[in-house]
């Protein structure tokens, strides 16, 4: 996942920084009162640049210079936001935007996106919805669709265009012929639905997404982009039969796959295969936190060398977030985790000093103090680290069988309003058996975000950070 060139005025000169007034945010990780008020003043700041509420407005839609996927993943943020604090100032607003994205077939491929989405946007998007699911999110009128069937939606569309023909299968990035990064397969378009796979089987005790996130995972590793390492690569084009890899490593890309292990870990229960792997993940996700004492998060392929673009500015939220839900699904990682978000968590908030409001988020946490950086994705990794130090306090995601009270719909995505004819209509039953078909020519037509930069440009901007062989 690429991103635009950030527009001038979003770095504050550095004259400007020695006039501003520090206030930060107050964080004591000690008291849980602390806490929820340092997440709150962050996901405060995070919405001062969300339109999609006004009238004449896109609901789900972040303004220029942001890409549809990470109003997804700020509303997902959402979702967790309330889990871990109750405070339900912006439900309203995440539900609006995740129904008025979820489009006509109820899959999140909306028409203001036709021309431009990718496997990795719909991705999470899809797991905006899972976590919704997952924690209990107040669920739409029962005349809308549903957390649950909107997760299996996704995962139905994106099963449909497992494509064999390259690379011995996987997902492409770009879902249409015409986008940039049609021909590469990468890592987080893999990633985010092996992580939905995953977390569906988790959910619904169905076997049959289980299989398909063994399948994933295999091809993940037979592919190369999981190092012996359990280092992930960024991907491959499959004009080479990805083989020529794209060395860049990415904190949300481990961080996809974390979560997803986690959970296969606890759908096997305990199994010895999926206890590894987790702790394998985990265990390489050290090159992603600073050498001194205090171990704190950093964008490793781009923050040492200034060159982070406005996607990769969001990348450390979903580090943290899977993180802390690994905690959950697989409570031996707790004792290694918690330790990295505290210290990350306490950087993190020193920095959130800047802007007209005193409480702007920098990138940098290592340097804890405002870079004058700031954006929704700075904002969104503060308020992700921060509020992920309430995961003790919260329950673990419910399921069918426990507690769980989103409706599901085993063939959602595959029809016109997410039926297929003859299936019933979503509210019937739970979970069942996926249904699934062979991958069509009109299926391949796809993947996709429209960048202005590609592979080259982010290539030449990691300098030093690109792992050897």
């Amino acid at each position: 996942m690429l991103s635009k060139i950030r527009k001038p005025g979003h770095v504050i000169p550095t004259i400007l920084l020695a006039t501003k007034v520090v206030r930060a945010i107050d964080l004591n990780l000690d008291d849980t009162d602390s806490i929820k008020s340092a997440a709150k003043t962050a996901a405060t700041e995070m919405m001062t640049y969300y339109t999609g509420y006004r009238p004449g407005d896109n609901p789900g839609n972040l303004p220029d210079p942001y890409y549809w996927w990470e109003a997804g993943a700020m509303f997902g943020a959402l979702v967790d936001y309330w889990a871990y604090t109750g405070d339900s100032t912006w439900n309203n607003m995440t539900t609006q935007a995740l129904l008025w994205q979820a489009s006509p077939d109820a899959n999140f491929m909306p028409k203001n996106q036709t021309m431009t989405e990718g496997n990795d946007d719909q991705a999470f998007w899809g797991m905006a919805a899972m976590s919704a699911a997952e924690r209990n999110f107040p669920n739409p009128p029962p005349d809308q669709p549903q957390w649950l069937a909107l997760a299996q939606a996704v995962f139905n569309s994106q099963a449909a265009r497992w494509d064999p023909t390259t690379c011995g299968g996987g997902l492409r990035w770009q879902i249409f012929t015409w986008n940039k990064g049609y021909g590469y397969k990468n890592t987080i378009s893999n990633g985010g639905f092996f992580n939905i796979a995953s977390r569906l089987a988790k959910y619904t005790g169905n076997q049959t997404y289980a299989e398909w996130a063994d399948k994933t995972w295999q091809w993940t590793v037979d592919v190369g982009f999981l190092t012996p390492e359990y280092r992930f690569w960024d991907g491959a084009d499959d004009a080479t039969d990805c083989k020529n890899y794209n060395l860049i490593e990415w904190t949300y890309n481990s961080g996809v796959y974390l979560l997803g292990a986690a959970n296969m870990y606890n759908y096997t229960n305990g199994s010895d295969i999926w206890r590894d792997r987790t702790l394998h993940i985990l265990n390489a996700t050290n090159v992603f936190f600073s050498t001194d004492p205090e171990k704190v998060m950093y964008e490793r392929a781009c923050e040492p060398v200034g060159t982070c673009q406005v996607d990769q500015k969001s990348f450390k939220a979903h580090l943290a977030r899977w993180m802390a839900a690994t905690t959950q699904m697989a409570p031996f990682t707790y004792d290694i985790i918690m330790p990295r978000l505290r210290t990350s968590a306490l950087a993190a908030a020193k920095t959130c000093t800047g802007g007209p409001n005193g409480t702007s988020c920098g990138l940098k946490w290592t340097e804890q103090k405002w870079d004058g950086n700031r954006g929704v994705g700075e904002q969104m990794s503060a308020l992700e680290v921060i509020q992920s130090n309430l995961i003790h306090e919260v329950a673990p995601p419910v399921t069918d069988a426990n507690g769980g009270t989103s409706r599901g719909n085993p063939a959602a995505g595959s029809g016109p309003n997410g039926r297929p004819s003859g299936s019933g209509d979503a509210s019937q039953g739970k979970s069942g058996d996926f249904r699934t078909r062979e991958i069509t020519t009109a299926d391949r037509a796809g993947a996709g975000i429209l960048t202005t930069l590609f592979l080259a440009g982010v290539v030449g901007g990691t300098g030093w950070m690109i792992y050897e062989k």
